[in-house]
């Protein structure tokens, strides 16, 4: 999701914050849920029209819905901010050594777990590989922009969750694709390089290039007000574009859960394990190394959130509106707000302890 300001120019205290629909995105996930099973089992032609209006394995109208969620979140990304790397060096290896090293290993790893082994009685067997591959998806994409939200309720250093995000996004644009394929055939899930490929290239490619060049041309003519103005004009659409993306999921899997309605509370497990490791491991690496407080917690965050938009359009993209992928990556998106928040109270909380029991900086 998409914070409905600019950071670039803003100070500390005036960093956007969850607003209505992002705080209760859960919610609103869990309505999308009822409305597309609803419709899916009364209305299931017009689904299947659209799941069928596809070009070289793409979807037409999911990716125009990306595109509308995508674009948005990244106009507020400013790659001019790389250079800002070296001030928060300590802390800028440590998330990338999470979001990177670790991340989409251990969600492999707590995928063969728990998918395979602990609940595979409880799941249709033909979609258990489809799930990991979908749990793989989500873990492989850093979140690009509600960190920034995170960040502000943790009192984040703007300058630090800034520069991160920036070489997230760079590295994931030559990272995603490589780590996915490796970590799917670890699972012996057969790899579709052409389309995941062209993912890569639809989904993060392209969307960086376009909102690089129109933030650019926008501050350049008409001044950063203006590129605030249009991040809250377009932060509706956003939402909304995430919202009917996730009616037409769930009205394609809809039979499948009615059935089985467990699935997504085995799948969520999983993902909330990796978020309360990876978000923990990153802080007490920060800890160890003398890191500031205002960096180790958007750090945390940083390393444990997804980019599920990303993760969502890759798993359609691959494995189809009906896999059991596109399905693990949406119960993503229901458990992202009110982990995440959870991991913003326990940071907060701790402050005390971390900053009394610092270790002295490293040289």
């Amino acid at each position: 999701m998409n914070a409905s300001v600019d950071i670039s120019s803003k100070k500390k205290d005036q960093l956007p914050s969850l607003d209505f629909f992002e705080r209760y995105l859960s919610l609103w996930v869990i309505l999308c849920i009822l409305t597309g099973i609803t419709l899916g089992h009364f209305l299931p032609s017009p689904f299947q029209s659209l799941g069928q209006a596809e070009i070289f394995r793409v979807n037409i109208p999911m990716a125009l819905l990306i595109w509308v969620m995508i674009v948005p979140m990244l106009l507020k990304v400013n790659f001019k901010t790389l250079h800002q790397v070296q001030s928060h060096w300590k802390g800028i290896c440590v998330t990338v050594f999470i979001n990177w090293a670790i991340k989409p290993f251990s969600m492999a790893i707590l995928g063969w777990i728990f998918v395979s082994h602990l609940f595979s009685d409880y799941l249709p067997a033909g979609q258990i590989d489809a799930y990991i591959a979908g749990l793989i998806l989500l873990a492989a994409a850093p979140c690009t922009a509600m960190v920034f939200v995170w960040s502000n309720l943790c009192k984040g250093d703007p300058n630090f969750t800034l520069s991160q995000v920036a070489l997230n996004d760079l590295i994931m644009i030559f990272a995603f694709a490589p780590l996915v394929g490796l970590l799917l055939g670890f699972s012996s899930i057969t790899v579709p390089w052409e389309t995941l490929f062209l993912s890569v290239a639809l989904y993060i490619l392209l969307p960086v290039v376009v909102a690089q060049f129109w933030r650019n041309w926008l501050v350049k003519k008409k001044g950063e007000a203006q590129l605030e103005k249009l991040l809250q004009t377009l932060h509706p659409f956003s939402l909304s574009a995430l919202l009917v993306t996730l009616v037409l999921l769930f009205g394609f899997q809809g039979e499948q859960i009615i059935a089985q309605p467990m699935i997504i509370v085995l799948l969520a497990i999983p993902i909330i394990i990796q978020v309360y490791f990876n978000s923990g491991l990153a802080y007490l690496l920060n800890k160890s190394l003398g890191v500031s407080h205002s960096v180790a917690g958007p750090s945390a965050l940083i390393g444990a959130s997804n980019f599920f938009e990303l993760a969502v359009a890759t798993a359609i993209s691959l494995f189809g509106f009906e896999s059991g992928a596109a399905l693990a990556t949406v119960v993503g998106v229901l458990v992202e707000v009110p982990v995440m928040l959870s991991v913003v109270r326990i940071v907060n909380g701790t402050k005390n302890w971390y900053n009394a029991s610092l270790t002295k900086p490293l040289p």
